[in-house]
């Protein structure tokens, strides 16, 4: 397993945001972590980024204690964000040269993991160019570069696609899944869009900061008696699964 989270739970003031919450990504397998606007989902993912803290239970990463071992376990971890995290005056290549100090890169190392994501995700004619200038859906695949610099074994994106058209939504998803298959990528996608959790590896249901279910797909359609993924969510959760954009 790449990540492990265990009977984690934390609350803000009286409010609980996660309730106990387990599950599990294995090397090369894709999870989609599905729940309505509000489920725990980027607040699950703040406490395996390490920008908070649980209030109890354990999140390893490749068998590291975030808790214990917390710089060693976060050196595992890609991360996407759903808000925008690129500084917007600088140079695609001088936002992901940054990120390579940040992980102590040496500059032969980075420039050549640089160019490999670039030309991976057909940008390199944009190295150049100022984030400020690119579209919606460059930008993504430019953070989505970045996070993949260090060759993490796990990547995390938090409703990666939130604002991104049709197209660059379909292409982000395929690229993701294509991960899996050529690098054994671990992949937690959090999203409340039903669709893109139709080819996952296996779907976990996140409501009100409690696990409701999970399984494959077919699992899942399965076990509510529903006849599609989009009908097992409504049964679960009550919402249709294509709500409009909001942050958690």
């Amino acid at each position: 397993m790449v990540l492990e989270v265990d009977q984690v739970s934390k609350s803000y003031a009286t409010r609980k945001a996660l309730d106990g919450v387990n599950l599990s990504v294995a090397a090369g397998e894709f999870v989609a972590l599905l729940g309505p606007n509000g489920a725990g989902k980027t607040t699950l993912f703040q406490l395996t980024s390490g920008l908070f803290v649980a209030d109890g239970g354990r999140i390893l990463i490749e068998d590291r204690d975030l808790r214990t071992e917390t710089v060693a376990a976060l050196a595992g971890i890609g991360l996407v964000f759903q808000q925008p995290t690129l500084d917007l005056d600088l140079s695609v290549h001088a936002n992901l040269r940054f990120h390579t100090r940040l992980h102590g890169m040496d500059t032969a190392h980075a420039e050549r993991r640089i160019q490999e994501e670039l030309e991976r995700l057909d940008l390199l004619d944009r190295a150049a160019d100022v984030c400020r200038t690119l579209s919606g859906g460059i930008k993504r695949k430019v953070e989505l570069a970045r996070a993949l610099l260090h060759e993490p074994r796990l990547l995390l994106m938090d409703e990666a696609t939130v604002g991104l058209d049709p197209a660059s939504r379909r292409g982000l998803l395929e690229y993701v899944y294509g991960l899996c298959d050529t690098r054994k990528l671990g992949v937690l996608w959090a999203t409340h869009l039903v669709d893109e959790a139709e080819r996952a590896s296996r779907v976990v249901v996140l409501h009100q900061g409690r696990l409701l279910c999970e399984g494959t797909p077919q699992e899942l359609v399965q076990q509510t008696g529903a006849n599609d993924l989009s009908g097992a969510f409504l049964k679960l959760t009550g919402k249709s699964g294509d709500s409009k954009e909001e942050n958690d």
